[in-house]
């Protein structure tokens, strides 16, 4: 949920609520307003009868209207206290129910009592009270709507460079040039920029501080290898007969071997990490896997593995070197975990690449399979498998492993 989608919900909710309240409160005291307020017409009808009375000794004469009407009546009851309450009455005219206020006094004339009864209408009351009421939730609605407006068109307007600036990180790559975000009026977007600035920058030295160390290291590591393997060779003709020499002749040969396949695979990565592959070559993997298959062809019979290929033979943009590595591989990882007379199956078509093979052992980690030197056996340097995730994330491709009735099964999507 967006930010401006979040404030205008809480806002709007509150708003709603509060003006609710206000609406049930405003209407109550205005009720009680009117109310006294028609109370005190009353009691002026009483002062004015009663002083009438007093001045002339007899009841004054009476002029009822539709919306005010008095009536006096003889009664033998003592004077009683002033009593003042609303009651229904059925308006014949009108033909529907509506509402009175009364109030009820006695007074007495010539030694004879009198109750009086003024009445008086509370429909203009309750028309002004509906008309206010509905004046006061129009404002309101008014308000609410001009209240989302404003606050939509002024939040758009203040979170813009935020998301310019978001805008820019998702483009981002260490491999680029630092970012250079303008500065903006608002302090907390500016401070944001600044920090990301200042961040991208540092960020950006050490992605080239890294890069060149890894290419140096890289290139000066293939020297003194290569001066290794030079020594043990020569070695080899002063070792001839000498079993326990010729051992240990062996074991640090094995030793470079490995470490020049682990320099090759990190530099590998380190490329293909910074992005130094074009994938503007046209390639045919059918032929890739058949040249790789030929070429261990031998391994293939030692182990007694029963090969299967169903490939589809298309052309495809890649890139040459990468699509070989990426085979050979799949192809290394199928046979090192493929029990002594198991089977391969590789199919290819235009949607995805799958390798199946039998397993030797139990399934492999889902969550860690990928990762850089992981080994569910000693054998390899434990990188193969993240070099072809790398590649499959240079070219776009996404890679999956699954485990399914005792056969290991690595499945590339070439449209994800």
């Amino acid at each position: 949920m967006k930010l401006f989608t979040k404030y205008n919900r809480i806002n709007i909710t509150a708003t709603i609520c509060i003006f609710l309240a206000g609406s049930v409160a405003f209407y109550f005291v205005l009720d009680y307003v009117l109310i006294r307020q028609l109370d005190a017409s009353l009691r002026s009808e009483k002062q004015e009868i009663t002083e009438y009375i007093q001045a002339h000794q007899q009841l004054p004469e009476i002029q009822n209207t539709k919306e005010q009407w008095i009536q006096i009546n003889k009664t033998d009851l003592p004077n009683s206290k002033t009593i003042t309450k609303t009651i229904p009455v059925y308006n014949k005219a009108e033909a529907e129910q509506e509402y009175i206020r009364q109030l009820l006094f006695t007074v007495t004339v010539n030694q004879q009592n009198y109750l009086v009864t003024v009445n008086k209408s509370e429909t203009e009351t309750e028309e002004l009270l509906k008309l206010i009421i509905l004046v006061t939730i129009s404002m309101v609605a008014m308000i609410l709507l001009f209240n989302y407006l404003i606050n939509r068109r002024l939040i758009n307007s203040i979170w813009k460079p935020f998301y310019t600036t978001i805008h820019n990180i998702k483009d981002y790559a260490a491999n680029q040039q630092a970012l250079t975000l303008s500065k903006e009026p608002i302090d907390e977007i500016n401070l944001l920029n600044e920090s990301l600035n200042s961040m991208t920058e540092q960020i950006h030295k050490d992605f080239y501080a890294l890069r060149s160390f890894t290419e140096n290291a890289s290139h000066e590591m293939q020297t003194p290898l290569a001066i290794i393997r030079s020594k043990v060779e020569s070695l080899y003709q002063y070792a001839e007969g000498k079993e326990l020499m010729m051992q240990q002749l062996l074991s640090i040969e094995d030793a470079c071997l490995k470490l020049s396949k682990l320099h090759q695979s990190l530099l590998l990565l380190t490329k293909l990490e910074n992005k130094q592959f074009v994938l503007n070559e046209t390639i045919r993997l059918k032929s890739i896997i058949e040249k790789k298959i030929d070429e261990r062809k031998e391994l293939f019979e030692s182990k007694q593995i029963d090969l299967q290929l169903n490939a589809i033979d298309f052309e495809m943009q890649l890139h040459q070197h990468l699509s070989e590595i990426l085979i050979s591989n799949l192809l290394n990882n199928s046979i090192r975990y493929t029990a002594h007379g198991g089977s391969i199956s590789i199919i290819l078509n235009q949607k995805n690449l799958t390798f199946s093979n039998t397993a030797s052992d139990d399934s492999l980690d889902p969550e860690k399979v990928f990762s850089r030197f992981y080994k569910a056996s000693e054998s390899g340097t434990g990188l193969g498998l993240s070099i072809i995730k790398e590649i499959c994330t240079v070219a776009g491709f996404s890679i999956k492993y699954q485990f399914e009735n005792k056969t290991h099964h690595f499945i590339i999507d070439f449209q994800a």
